[in-house]
């Protein structure tokens, strides 16, 4: 009889055993499942920046945004561009009342436009600073497309836009509406940054 009762508190003790093992391992699943479920940012593709980025064609545009002392002002474009072609690719930026300007970007190559020498400049801002001008990108090389985006207009209340304003830096800000600009790609970066 010993024998039997002995076995009788083992079971009990392996279903209690059972028991907690399963109710903790089903605590676990439940709050291990919220992540599940839940949208993780870290998925989630942005800027992280106060530019924008979009992809046209072959041509990756990156923390794209427009610096202007204001409305109907010059505004500098700035950011960077990535060629993924293997040949050239003419970039267009369309503005408001007819401003253009257009560039060149190389194959393998990041293309800044945050340099001041950098002629980048559309001859008018419609939005005032902390808008959005609605600006119109095109791409021209291995096939052609354009987008319509709203990119950020930032003036120089931040100090590290100041010096980008079309009206410092010895540039009068009076760029021809179609103003053409050259590489400005630092010989040290290269396009895996992005």
């Amino acid at each position: 009889m010993k024998l039997a009762t002995s076995n009788r508190w083992t079971t009990r003790r392996r279903l209690a055993a059972a028991s907690v093992i399963g109710a903790s391992l089903l605590g676990i699943t439940t709050l291990a499942g919220c992540g599940y479920i839940a949208p993780q940012q870290t998925t989630v593709v942005y800027s992280a920046s106060d530019g924008v980025r979009h992809d046209l064609g072959n041509i990756e545009l990156r923390n794209i945004l427009l610096v202007s002392a204001g409305e109907d002002k010059p505004g500098r474009v700035i950011g960077a561009v990535f060629n993924t072609s293997k040949s050239p690719i003419r970039v267009t930026f369309n503005g408001a009342s007819g401003s253009q300007t257009e560039f060149t970007v190389k194959p393998g190559e990041p293309y800044y436009l945050n340099q001041e020498s950098d002629s980048s400049i559309l001859s008018t801002v419609a939005q005032h600073a902390g808008s959005l001008e609605t600006v119109k990108v095109s791409q021209n090389g291995p096939g052609t497309s354009s987008v319509e985006l709203k990119i950020p207009v930032l003036d120089g209340t931040l100090a590290e836009y100041k010096p980008y304003l079309p009206d410092n830096g010895g540039n009068s800000g009076e760029a021809s509406p179609s103003s053409s600009s050259s590489p400005s790609a630092s010989p040290t970066s290269s396009p895996s940054g992005h």
